[in-house]
């Protein structure tokens, strides 16, 4: 009975798993068509626009509309096949002017391998997309030729209709139809989830970097380091400014108010008393602030219970209605439990400044495959319009989580809602 019923469940796995794909890989197919056709046409006009001055405005816009979608496709690429694409971009400097903006895009390798990409989604991308669903979808008609439909299709001819190299005339071909849509059937339950992996593995051979990727990550890995080190020091200068203008200051006035106490014990009782009991506000209030001050360096909770209780923690001081959910089997390295919690406390102060969003859901979960990966999602019912762009602060997190390898996409449609994805290669202990 137990071999059984878990023979069926596997069965029954394979069953969802063989429909799943082919339902992703006609999604695949119809962004593939659409989406590539419609960022592939608005990058060469705007390309094209650029001595003229208009292309100048709108070239960053439509290349950051590219690298978003590239990043989709990675994203996905990574949670429904576990294909992981490297993301090889070279950083824009904070604050550049529109023209250092475009030229520093057109001037980056990645952006041309993403148009390139364009063209191969657009045409081979969207046929190896296709034939996941087509395995699925191509035997129906097959079984509905042999159930006597063929004589809809064949009008009274003698070959009026063709199901594959099958020529249909007649019921005994149409038998022979269906038991072609019976083999393609069964090759689909074989092949479906191996011919979407074949998309992506097409998808990452035209984004990777190719013969300079150890180069191109060496230049990646020397960017991040800087920015790691000059987030540090930065980190630095705002603690040590913090310890000056606040806890260093209160306990110096509460050193003075004791000194003053002293000094009035016997001549003023009445005065002493309220200078103590103003240098024990300034011993609370000091410590509150040494306290908010190491919990912005490394909160306790996260260092004594791990991710999913910081987040959740941090979830409810928000003034916003915040879902967190949590599949994690274990912790992470520290530096990287560091990182993914104050880059998804970023993004949800974000999301309550500026999305005017009343709820938002946050997903914490685990992949074991290919070594392991951190995904985490955040998403809000705002207003949307959020870009992965100067000004937004979303670069910032995007530099954090690329010192660890990490990757992070922006879903945020006019009119909402807004998803956050981030992917950070790990292994839970």
């Amino acid at each position: 009975m137990d071999t059984r019923s878990r023979d069926s469940r596997d069965a029954g796995g394979r069953t969802r798993a063989v429909v799943t794909a082919g339902a992703r890989g006609l999604a695949l197919a119809v962004v593939a068509l659409t989406g590539s056709i419609t960022l592939f046409v608005l990058s060469v006009v705007s390309i094209a626009l650029v001595p003229l001055g208009i292309g100048i405005v709108t070239t960053p816009w439509v290349l950051t509309g590219v690298r978003a979608f590239a990043d989709w496709r990675r994203l996905v690429a990574a949670q429904w096949c576990g294909v992981r694409i490297p993301r090889a971009y070279r950083p824009l400097p904070e604050g550049a002017s529109p023209w250092g903006r475009a030229f520093g895009l057109l001037g980056d390798p990645a952006t041309w391998r993403d148009l390139g990409w364009l063209l191969v989604d657009m045409t081979a991308g969207f046929v190896t997309a296709l034939l996941p669903a087509a395995l699925l979808i191509y035997p129906v008609e097959g079984f509905a030729l042999a159930a006597g439909l063929w004589r809809v299709f064949t009008d009274g001819s003698r070959v009026g209709w063709w199901y594959g190299f099958v020529p249909v005339s007649g019921q005994g071909s149409a038998l022979l139809a269906g038991l072609l849509g019976a083999a393609l059937l069964a090759a689909a339950y074989v092949l479906t989830p191996p011919l979407l992996r074949c998309h992506f593995l097409l998808t990452r051979a035209v984004l990777s970097p190719g013969q300079g990727e150890l180069a191109e990550r060496v230049r990646v890995l020397t960017e991040t380091r800087r920015d790691a080190v000059d987030t540090s020091a930065a980190e630095l200068r705002r603690i040590e400014r913090d310890l000056h203008d606040g806890a260093q200051a209160r306990l110096v006035a509460m050193g003075m108010d004791l000194g003053t106490v002293e000094a009035l014990l016997d001549k003023d009782p009445a005065r002493a008393r309220e200078l103590l009991a103003q240098a024990r506000r300034n011993s609370v209030e000091a410590l509150g602030e040494l306290r908010d001050l190491v919990r912005g360096i490394h909160p306790p909770v996260l260092a004594e219970r791990g991710l999913g209780d910081a987040v959740r923690a941090l979830a409810l001081r928000l003034p916003v209605a915040t879902e967190v959910s949590v599949e994690l089997d274990g912790r992470a390295d520290a530096p990287l439990e560091s990182a993914a919690y104050f880059a998804i406390s970023e993004v949800l102060t974000n999301a309550v400044k500026h999305s005017g969003a009343d709820r938002i859901w946050v997903d914490l979960h685990h992949v074991p495959e290919d070594g392991g990966q951190l995904r985490i999602a955040v998403t809000d019912n705002g207003r949307g319009g959020a870009a992965l762009g100067a000004g937004s602060g979303l670069p910032g997190i995007e530099r954090r989580l690329g010192t660890f390898d990490g990757i992070l996409a922006v879903s945020s449609p006019a009119g909402g809602p807004t998803m956050v994805t981030m992917e950070i290669p790990c292994a839970l202990s």
